[in-house]
C-alpha cells in the first residue's frame, strides 16, 4: 500500500490566462507562489496556495476543449471549503458568476454549491 497522506496538487490548463489569473487570484483569492514564463511550451504556469496544497495554473496554446457536462467520465469537480456560503454566493454573483442553488448534502448535512471558472470547470463550495 502507497503511504499517501495529502493532495499537493491539482493542475488545471486554462484558455486564457490572464483571465483564469484573475479569478482564482483575485475572485476566490488564493495565493501566488510563483509564476514563470516557459519559453519553449510558449506556456505560462502559476503556482497558487490552498491551505496545505497548491493549484498549477497553466496556459498552452490550441488547447482542445474537455467534455465536463453532463457527467462526462473523469475528475468530477474541485470543491474549496468555506465558513460561510452565503457570503461566498453572494461575492461570485455580484462578479456575474452563476452558481446553483444552495443545497445541503444528505449524507453529511453541509450545504454546498457548485459553480463554474472562466472554461466552465465545475468547481463547488463546501460550508465547513
Amino acid at each position: 500500500m502507497l503511504n499517501i497522506t495529502a493532495i499537493h496538487h491539482v493542475a488545471i490548463i486554462c484558455s486564457d490566462y490572464a483571465v483564469s489569473k484573475r479569478f482564482y487570484t483575485e475572485l476566490l483569492g488564493l495565493e501566488i507562489i510563483s509564476e514563470s514564463y516557459r519559453e519553449e511550451r510558449q506556456s505560462f504556469k502559476l503556482d497558487l496556495k490552498i491551505g496545505s496544497a497548491q493549484i498549477e495554473l497553466f496556459s498552452f496554446p490550441e488547447t482542445p476543449p474537455r467534455i465536463s457536462q453532463p457527467e462526462a467520465c473523469g475528475l468530477r469537480h474541485l470543491a474549496f471549503s468555506t465558513d460561510d456560503i452565503d457570503k461566498s454566493v453572494a461575492i461570485l454573483r455580484s462578479n456575474n458568476i452563476h452558481t446553483e442553488p444552495v443545497r445541503v448534502d444528505e449524507i453529511t448535512g453541509k450545504r454546498f454549491t457548485f459553480f463554474a471558472d472562466p472554461d466552465n470547470l465545475p468547481l463547488e463550495l463546501y460550508e465547513r
